[in-house]
């Protein structure tokens, strides 16, 4: 199953997990309402491509112990160093990723329930405060709990300890981090004062436990700047040994320069008989033949380039636009390749299964729909030692969507406790995302979501299900 999820204001982040079939399918329809004008005369399919497309691929292992293992084996000199910075790279990746995802709606109930505090709402407040408070606790325990596990095993060789101080550091910071969030957007009142209270403590422990392990210099604690930009290197030092590295490729270079040739060469025939034609008439050096020859010259120019983009789109329609190949990030020896797509398109040339699942109505005719289509073929054989699964992130980024968009707001009005109430209400857009999966020889999985958008951010992400014949959206 593929998981949907806000990044941060403007991004999606589009996650899923390969199997070891060593073909997977995977297409993008992105539904943007007509109103906002786009189309390949504001932004290009190519320009979209690399704006706004961004594909990361790690290895997978639902191990989630075996780091834990590992570690035990090179306390006793009995593991490669490299074979303990993979397993635990791994360890420390997969426990980063999910705590964000975990993270992320208990920040939107926190936020929630806070807006509700600010309006006075109390219809049914107490259990959703009882509900929220227990999933903090189970978050916080659950984080505790993994870091101690990672704690318990610390490696005497130091080539070895220098990489789990690494880890030990990032993710005694990020858990606090998150923690601290949860607690910027929890409501100040007494219903939560218990539990603000054990995340604020845990974060307090943390602080001093990295101040007492002189992870981090005093300037660099400090200085918020110095140690966030500290922290994103750690990240970034975590994340290669279990990135695949990527080399990109834009297809059709010496087809596109054939193309050129040819419609160039194509024109001038045309423009070298029109010459002879015009000599033959006026069998003269005149006025008359100049302007002639400049009018053959200026047809010529404007008639190339529609040739050439003609012949260019009949040439490439249907065929892949990029070719990305993915290779292991230690070995560099290739694990698999990918073909890529990105177009326009039009709604009654979508197969009949992505009509069905978007649901069309009169409302949205005017659509323009975005497809992004990948192809991949992947060498399990080739992997690392002990995984056969790959995690893929598509990060998408809406922002060029956002920039379309209307900065102004309306107002509502309406009526509370007999008074008129008027409102400054944001102007909003809704995008319908639906992707399709095939991997394997198994059957496709389709997923919609709609994704409510203003100016400012991604204001909401939601899944939509099946649902009966009659609904629209």
């Amino acid at each position: 199953m593929i998981s949907v999820h806000r990044q941060d204001s403007f991004h999606l982040r589009i996650t899923r997990v390969l199997q070891e079939e060593t073909s997977h399918r995977l297409d993008l329809f992105l539904f943007v309402p007509g109103e906002l004008g786009l189309g390949p005369n504001v932004l290009s399919e190519e320009d979209f491509y690399h704006a706004a497309i961004h594909v990361k691929r790690t290895y997978f292992s639902d191990r989630y112990r075996l780091p834990l293992v590992l570690s035990r084996l090179a306390k006793r000199g009995q593991l490669a160093q490299e074979h303990y910075r993979l397993s635990m790279s791994l360890y420390a990746y997969q426990y980063v990723v999910a705590l964000e995802r975990s993270t992320q709606p208990l920040l939107e109930a926190a936020r929630e329930a806070r807006r509700a505090e600010k309006a006075k709402e109390k219809g049914g407040g107490e259990e959703g405060d009882e509900a929220l408070k227990a999933q903090l606790e189970e978050h916080a325990e659950l984080a505790v709990g993994i870091l101690k596990r990672l704690r318990r095993q610390e490696p005497e060789e130091e080539s070895l300890n220098r990489y789990y101080i690494t880890i030990d550091n990032y993710l005694s910071w990020f858990t606090e981090q998150r923690l601290l969030a949860l607690v910027a957007n929890l409501p100040r009142g007494p219903r939560f004062r218990e539990i603000r209270e054990r995340l604020i403590a845990i974060c307090r422990d943390e602080g001093a436990y990295r101040e007492a392990q002189e992870y981090n210099s005093e300037r660099v604690t400090r200085d918020p700047t110095r140690m966030s930009n500290k922290m994103r290197l750690l990240r970034r030092l975590i994340e290669y040994p279990v990135t695949l590295k990527q080399k990109t490729q834009e297809l059709g270079g010496g087809e596109q320069k054939a193309v050129k040739a040819l419609a160039t060469a194509v024109v001038m025939v045309f423009v070298s008989l029109g010459l002879l034609r015009v000599r033959d008439t006026l069998s003269d050096i005149t006025v008359l033949f100049v302007l002639a020859m400049a009018g053959l010259y200026a047809l010529r120019e404007v008639f190339k380039d529609d040739l050439r983009n003609t012949l260019w789109r009949l040439l490439r329609r249907g065929r892949p636009k990029w070719r990305r190949q993915y290779l292991d990030p230690t070995r560099s020896v290739p694990v698999g390749r990918q073909l890529e797509w990105c177009d326009y398109t039009r709604f009654p040339k979508l197969d009949e299964e992505i009509k069905r699942v978007r649901k069309r109505s009169v409302a949205q005719r005017e659509e323009v729909v975005l497809h992004y289509r990948s192809s991949s073929r992947m060498s399990p054989t080739r992997f690392l030692s002990g995984y056969d699964r790959t995690r893929e992130t598509l990060t998408l980024d809406l922002s060029p969507l956002a920039r379309l968009m209307d900065k102004g707001s309306h107002r509502v009005y309406r009526l509370e406790e007999g008074q008129v109430v008027r409102e400054e209400v944001e102007k909003r857009h809704l995008i319908n995302l639906v992707i399709r999966e095939v991997q394997g020889d198994r059957p496709a999985t389709l997923q919609r979501w709609k994704v409510v958008m203003s100016r400012s951010r991604i204001v909401d992400v939601e899944e939509v299900h099946a649902e009966g014949p009659g609904h629209e959206g």
